[in-house]
């Protein structure tokens, strides 16, 4: 007995120590839970895009059997929504090439974008700004009243110096992410020849940079046909199919604003989870399922698992 009477406290010690470990246990587990349940939140994608029908510029009305979404290798067909894009104001930056490759049209350029000014009625003031590329360097021309800017000062711009279009886009980019807004469009309108010759980022860099931002580039192709080259006319055309936007000549850079407008009444919006954890870039097409004639507009992929 006395044995016995010795070992009980120990015992007693023993179970103590093990209720106690249990209980730390079972807290720690249950501060660890809302860690790991955010861990395995899913992540969405959304995608705004356009249907047009024939290779025209008609809208097409889409119901979401029409067509599927491919994310890199993945088929996507079951989507969290799928709805017409609300109505959004417009965040607006015309960049322009005032090198010297385009100084044969420059005053030709100068007199489109101060007519492409002049239809943009529907943006609000302090939604507008001017930028320029030439030299080394891209400026900032104008930020805010720049309507009357652009009757007092445009003609006063001259074309001299080296092409740092991809620097440019890069600079506009930056400008626009500064005032991003989930209810503004960001949305750039580049009046260039398409040929850069000193820019530090590479096209591809300028792209990355553009769909980080998703902004949206409208390109003008001010270059005249005698002297025109193919890669400035892919490079443009490149500029805007990989960031949802168009493609115009010269002579229809009044329509971009338009066209602009026009491409917000009629987008659609579709979300669904990330079929990939992949961090990098994820490529996007979408495809349609029953009418071959269905071609879309988006911008062709987006950014996972990296800064922004």
């Amino acid at each position: 007995m006395p044995a016995l009477s010795h070992r009980q406290p120990c015992l007693w010690v023993g179970f103590c120590l093990i209720y106690t470990f249990a209980c730390l246990h079972l807290r720690a587990q249950t501060e660890e839970q809302p860690l790991l349940t955010y861990r395995h939140t899913t992540a969405e994608v959304r995608l705004t895009f356009l249907a047009t029908e024939n290779q025209t510029r008609r809208t097409a009305s889409l119901q979401q059997s029409d067509f599927v979404v491919v994310d890199s290798d993945a088929v996507v067909r079951d989507f969290h929504t799928f709805t017409p894009a609300p109505e959004m104001k417009v965040e607006l930056l015309i960049l322009i090439d005032c090198s010297e490759s385009v100084s044969p049209q420059v005053q030709r350029e100068l007199r489109e974008v101060l007519r492409l000014i002049t239809e943009t009625g529907g943006i609000e003031e302090g939604h507008l700004s001017i930028a320029s590329f030439a030299g080394t360097q891209p400026k900032t021309l104008c930020q805010g009243n720049c309507r009357t800017w652009a009757s007092e000062r445009l003609s006063d711009v001259s074309a001299a110096g080296a092409t740092p279009l991809y620097d440019a886009v890069v600079f506009a980019t930056e400008i626009l992410a500064q005032k991003r807004d989930q209810d503004v469009r960001p949305v750039l309108v580049i009046f260039s020849d398409g040929i850069d010759t000193i820019s530090r980022h590479s096209v591809s860099e300028a792209m990355e940079a553009a769909l980080k931002s998703e902004v949206q580039i409208y390109t003008v192709d001010i270059a005249g046909r005698k002297n025109h080259q193919r890669q400035g006319i892919d490079t443009l055309q490149t500029m805007s199919k990989v960031t949802g936007g168009a493609y115009f000549g010269v002579s229809d850079g009044a329509e971009i604003l338009a066209s602009v407008f026009a491409d917000l009444r009629s987008a659609y919006v579709v979300t669904y989870s990330v079929p990939s954890r992949r961090a990098g870039f994820h490529e996007v097409r979408i495809l349609p399922t029953r009418n071959h004639n269905l071609e879309f507009r988006s911008r062709r992929g987006y950014y996972y698992g990296t800064n922004r």
